[in-house]
């Protein structure tokens, strides 16, 4: 069996408000694996869902820059190693390089991109401030004919770029602080991968309350879950966050516009971060 960490445990925890001693059982069973021991929570425990996990592996900044016209919009991630260097003022010059690099060029490839001056730059910056420093990735958005992109920017550290076929870029902008805030899965319902409908079947139909129940009855009843979770996880159907009254395509919809779809950068997100702990690293090199 796994060892489980308290920091694994603590995740667990704020990803589920579950309590500790069920969050270090629901692991051990699971032989450490958060995501598996989530997907059995919520089998045996009636547990409606979790938060996606918010530990994240890298610091650095996001950005997104609009065009004028509202045509086309980039998103950047560049990369730092801590906190600290992703607020330098040499690193914040550097990553807007970048941002202008990749806007003015509409140029996604980071390393083609990177060819030439700006590899030249991020060396001498690694270099200065003695942290490695990277160019994660890119995204051009570019609207529909007749449409419109939107940007925010939160905190230097989520981005988020939404099109809409017709509407205006203040709308378009408002609905991108939607994604940033809420993070949907999938703009339509329609783009919910399969792959993931299936596996949301399989947990509703391991639920207790659907054991004994007649196939066509428990058809129904992963039916209407199934309906339910995509509401909750697409973005036009979801409750809009600055009028929770009206849903993200009524929104859209007052002002001319339709939602086609968005794309959303969060720093570090994806990537496995190793846990480090200073207290046993000290006492390891006082040993020696």
């Amino acid at each position: 069996m796994a060892a489980i960490s308290a920091s694994l445990v603590k995740e667990l925890r704020e990803r589920t408000g579950l309590g500790m001693m069920e969050c270090k059982k629901a692991l051990q069973e699971a032989d450490g694996d958060i995501d598996v021991a989530i997907d059995n929570l919520r089998k045996n425990a009636g547990l409606k869902s979790a938060k996606k996990a918010s530990r994240v592996a890298a610091e650095g900044v996001v950005t997104v820059r609009v065009a004028d016209d509202a045509s086309y919009a980039a998103l950047v991630e560049i990369n730092s190693e801590t906190d600290f260097v992703a607020r330098d003022d040499n690193f914040k010059a550097f990553a807007a390089r970048i941002s202008d690099a990749v806007f003015e060029s509409k140029n996604e490839d980071i390393a083609a991109l990177m060819e030439g001056e700006l590899e030249e730059a991020r060396s001498q910056l690694v270099q200065k401030i003695g942290e490695n420093i990277s160019v994660r990735r890119a995204a051009i958005v570019e609207a529909q004919e007749g449409g419109h992109v939107g940007g925010y920017v939160h905190g230097d550290r989520i981005g988020a770029v939404v099109s809409l076929k017709g509407g205006n870029v203040e709308t378009a902008r408002d609905i991108a602080m939607h994604v940033a805030a809420i993070n949907p899965a999938v703009a339509l319902p329609e783009n919910m991968p399969q792959e993931q409908l299936d596996h949301e079947k399989a947990i509703i139909l391991a639920q207790p309350d659907m054991a004994g129940k007649p196939a066509e009855i428990a058809e129904k009843m992963v039916q209407g879950r199934l309906k339910k979770y995509l509401a909750e996880n697409s973005l036009v159907n979801q409750p809009f966050v600055k009028d929770p009254n009206q849903t993200v395509a009524n929104f859209a919809k007052e002002a001319g516009g339709e939602v086609i779809g968005f794309v959303r950068f969060e720093v570090g997100e994806g990537i496995e971060k190793e846990e480090v702990d200073f207290a046993k690293e000290v006492m390891e090199q006082a040993r020696r």
